[in-house]
């Protein structure tokens, strides 16, 4: 029994050494095609590209992107499975549809109107000013003396200003290149949009008067409140706007109060899990949050993660825990927005949606015909669905090689395209295969490096002898 057992053991080690083998040399599966490490390592590695894994990574997607286009292609399928369309278009759809109820809600909600006594109580200051700067753009500071000369400067030209000159004067002589073609004209600023002492001394002003010499960090200023004739145009659609925003604001604060949005305390961590892989978590049942309408689950943070843009994905992950909770609570918001719109029958209209789904299929046809992979040219190439699969598995690989030779122009694949094709096909990076990859190109390149420094001639110029103790210091990590 023992023997027995022992062999077991062996032939068990040996399987599973086998397969964990054939696991790490494989980076990529998608349909029927295979990326290996080693072919992953040698594409990466032959390019001039710093040897980074991000790329190994991002390199691995396209590949798998490209090779479900070509299956798509072999199987002369557009994508034009409109449950499919529809599932992968989501955060765009749930996007157009709160766009519309916001549009809806703001119309509904009451506005102060913007009047002549809401002008004059200062709540929103609209002005003109001069200014005479004293400091330099680089180099050195003005002297006491300097900055004495400019203030007496300030001072002649406030002495002839009046509210008929005021504008020709600011054209002339102000040194504030953002206002002065406008003839000092500021945009309506709120409590706190500018520097204090500026703000304080022109609401110290009536409409229509003009300030002494201020001065501020940037230097001196000559101020005219703007009277309420002038400034109306302005001060009307400023005031408009941000009336809007604080009724907006009140009713978001509304809407979270009677949601009852309850973050959990380890959401911060599954979120930075779930930005690292959100593939993984498009079916995760985690509860990241408590509603009224129901839980918060890490699925839907993945569909609302996909509105947000490219750029600011990456940042989640550097951010620091203390902020993701209020980035959870406004997701968990929007659901609760758009439950209400679905209760509104709010929705894009049949002509959006059908140029939603023609939209999908013209995307696809283009990238066919730039990869080479087009249903027609694979039909006369090969007669089984698995020969045109073969076929344009082929046509991707050279495709990509001619990519990072830099022979061809990088096509790329929108989120909702990938999404659609992983859905209706199989597909799976394995991230222990990118690992192997990744460290062969390291070996090869040290070692063509080491090949490359080998067979350069040796120098004649003696190098210097560092003294005992003191090695160089590491070069720098690129």
């Amino acid at each position: 029994m023992s023997v027995v057992a022992a062999a077991a053991t062996v032939v068990a080690c040996e399987g599973f050494k086998e397969a964990m083998s054939a696991h790490v040399d494989v980076a990529a599966r998608a349909g029927s095609q295979e990326l290996s490490s080693e072919r992953l390592a040698q594409v990466i590695g032959g390019t001039k590209l710093p040897l980074q894994k991000p790329i190994f990574e991002d390199f691995t997607k396209v590949w798998v992107s490209y090779q479900l286009l070509g299956d798509a292609a072999a199987h002369g399928d557009s994508l034009t499975d409109r449950k499919a369309i529809d599932d992968a278009m989501w955060p765009a759809v749930a996007q157009a549809k709160l766009q519309k109820f916001y549009q809806q809600v703001s119309a509904s909600l009451p506005h102060d109107s913007a009047t002549e006594q809401k002008y004059n109580e200062g709540g929103l200051l609209v002005a003109r000013h001069i200014l005479l700067l004293t400091q330099r753009q680089g180099g050195a500071p003005y002297t006491d003396q300097q900055v004495d000369s400019i203030r007496r400067a300030a001072e002649s030209i406030r002495a002839g200003l009046t509210p008929s000159n005021f504008a020709s004067v600011a054209k002339r002589v102000s040194q504030d290149p953002g206002s002065a073609p406008q003839g000092g004209l500021l945009p309506p600023f709120a409590p706190g949009e500018m520097v204090p002492e500026f703000e304080v001394a022109t609401r110290d002003l009536k409409p229509g008067q003009i300030s002494p010499v201020v001065r501020s960090q940037f230097g001196y200023h000559i101020i005219e409140r703007l009277p309420y004739a002038e400034a109306k145009d302005a001060f009307t659609k400023k005031f408009a706007s941000q009336s809007t925003r604080g009724a907006e604001s009140t009713y978001v604060a509304q809407l979270e109060q009677s949601g009852k949005i309850e973050v959990k305390k380890d959401a911060p961590s599954k979120v930075k899990a779930i930005m690292r892989d959100p593939d993984a978590f498009r079916d995760d049942k985690t509860v990241l949050a408590t509603t009224a309408i129901g839980d918060f689950t890490g699925a839907k943070f993945v569909r609302w993660a996909a509105t947000l843009p490219p750029q600011v994905r990456p940042q989640i992950l550097q951010a620091p825990d203390s902020m993701l909770p209020d980035l959870v609570k406004a997701m968990a918001r929007n659901e609760l927005m758009l439950r209400r719109a679905d209760s509104l029958h709010i929705d894009i209209d049949s002509t959006e949606k059908a140029q939603m789904y023609s939209g999908v299929k013209g995307v696809v046809v283009q990238m066919w015909q730039a990869l080479n992979v087009d249903p027609s040219s694979l039909a006369q190439a090969g007669k089984t669905v698995a020969d045109r699969e073969k076929i344009a598995g082929e046509r991707i690989n050279a495709y990509l090689d001619d990519l990072v030779a830099g022979r061809k122009q990088f096509v790329p694949v929108p989120d909702e395209i990938a999404t659609i094709l992983r859905t209706k096909y199989e597909s799976k990076i394995i991230p222990q295969g990118i690992d192997r990859a990744f460290e062969r190109a390291q070996k090869s390149r040290a070692a063509a490096d080491s090949t490359n420094r080998a067979s350069q001639p040796q120098s004649n110029v003696p190098l210097p002898t560092l003294p005992q103790g003191n090695a160089p210091a590491p070069a720098p990590k690129p």
